[in-house]
């Protein structure tokens, strides 16, 4: 008897174990859409993977965890001079790293920390709220161009147009106090992105970003990754001030006597 119960439950496993998955764009959930018929992007969203830490392929360290990496062939091409700095940013990361200051971590990488944030779609701009810091990033889609010259920016200029169901996202005028991952990867203020955002169903988002900067790179390259959408009924987003846990920046509690 105890034996044939046993089959049962691998007999029953074994079936868990091979019922297929649904992949992204295979749910079956229309991607919702507004009143214009363009993708409703609004909902609250979040990556599920280790970009934050290092863009390329690297294995787990303390409080790093293991990853496949973001990067098209895996390969960021740094002209030489750029590379050794990239190089001496690892080296020092521990404290080199802008976030470590708790600054905006800038775009891209503002995409891809490990924390949600929240899209809020309009005719003509959407509104990005991130947990990380109180960020706030807007995308106007209302056909105005860049301001003239270069302003140093933390998060950027960022234009939108739609190509069909892909939000084309142009984003230049940049300074160049931010890293794109906690490796030390970097760029300068001559940073251009080219983001993609295509819903592939109701609930993932697919994220493709091309970079081009001529001070640091050889030529553009690209990453890309998928965002959820966080399906919870209490979601919401919640605080990660930085700076409140540093008490470099707050002065110490008086004791009491």
């Amino acid at each position: 008897m105890k034996a044939r119960l046993v089959c049962r439950m691998i007999a029953v496993a074994a079936v868990i174990l091979f019922v297929p998955h649904a992949a992204p764009g295979q749910s079956g959930a229309a991607i919702p859409r507004g009143a214009d018929g363009r993708p409703d992007l609004s909902g609250v969203w979040q990556v599920m993977n280790s970009a934050a830490w290092d863009l390329q392929d690297h294995s787990a360290q303390k409080g790093v965890p293991a990853g496949v990496g973001v990067v098209e062939g895996n390969d960021i091409p740094y002209t030489p001079e750029a590379l050794e700095k990239k190089r001496q940013n690892y080296t020092s990361r521990a404290t080199a790293d802008p976030e470590t200051k708790c600054y905006l971590p800038g775009v891209p990488r503002i995409m891809y920390m490990p924390h949600p944030f929240q899209i809020f779609q309009a005719p003509q701009q959407l509104t990005m709220l991130f947990e990380y810091v109180h960020a706030i990033r807007y995308i106007y889609t209302n056909g105005t161009p860049h301001p003239q010259g270069h302003i140093d920016w933390w998060m950027g200029d960022s234009r939108g147009r739609w190509e069909g169901d892909t939000l084309v996202v142009d984003v230049v005028d940049f300074n160049e106090e931010t890293w794109l991952d906690r490796a030390g990867n970097f760029h300068s203020d001559a940073l251009h992105l080219v983001e993609r955002l295509t819903p592939l169903d109701a609930d993932h988002l697919s994220y493709d970003v091309t970079v081009e900067d001529p001070k640091v790179f050889t030529r553009p390259w690209r990453m890309s990754m998928i965002f959820y959408r966080h399906k919870e009924k209490n979601v919401q987003l919640l605080e990660y001030d930085c700076f409140a846990f540093d008490r470099e920046f707050h002065p110490p509690v008086p004791q009491s006597r």
